[in-house]
C-alpha cells in the first residue's frame, strides 16, 4: 500500500477523529465542524480519508440503511466486534443513536450460546420512538 503523507487536512481529520474515539461521525458533520473551525476541506476528501482508514483497520464503517449516511468511528487499535455498539432509529423523526450498553451484549451473547445466532453489531438497527417524539404525542 502506497505510504501516505500526513497534510494539514489529514492531521485535522485525525485529531478530530481520536478526539471522537469509539464515538459514530458522519462525513457531513465532520465538514461541518471543520468549516466552523476554518479548515477548508471537501467532503469527497474525507470520504476517502475515512475509507482508507476503514481499509488499515483504524476505524470502522457503519451502514445503517440506504436512507441514512455511513457512520464511521475511530477506533485505533480495538477490533470493531469489541466496541459493543448498537444502533437505534427512531420511526418518526429518523434519529439515529449509537448505543454502547452492556444489556445489548448480554442479548448477542445469549442469542449465539442459546440460539447459535451471532449478531453483526455493524449492521443491526432496532426500530422504535426516541424520548423527544414520544413526548410530543
Amino acid at each position: 500500500m502506497k505510504k501516505e503523507y500526513l497534510t494539514k487536512q489529514n492531521e485535522a481529520l485525525l485529531t478530530y477523529l481520536k478526539k471522537r474515539h469509539g464515538k459514530h461521525v458522519t462525513v457531513k458533520e465532520i465538514c461541518d465542524d471543520f468549516h466552523v473551525r476554518g479548515i477548508d476541506v471537501s467532503q469527497a476528501t474525507v470520504y476517502r480519508r475515512l475509507e482508507r482508514l476503514v481499509e488499515e483497520g483504524s476505524a470502522a464503517k457503519y451502514i445503517v440503511d440506504g436512507n441514512t449516511s455511513a457512520c464511521f468511528a475511530y477506533i485505533g487499535e480495538e477490533k470493531v466486534e469489541e466496541m459493543n455498539t448498537f444502533h437505534c432509529k427512531c420511526v418518526k423523526c429518523g434519529k439515529l443513536y449509537h448505543i454502547q450498553c452492556d444489556e445489548f451484549t448480554k442479548i448477542e451473547k445469549h442469542l449465539l450460546k442459546e440460539h447459535g445466532f451471532a449478531i453483526d453489531p455493524t449492521r443491526t438497527v432496532l426500530y422504535g420512538v426516541c424520548k423527544a417524539c414520544a413526548k410530543k404525542k
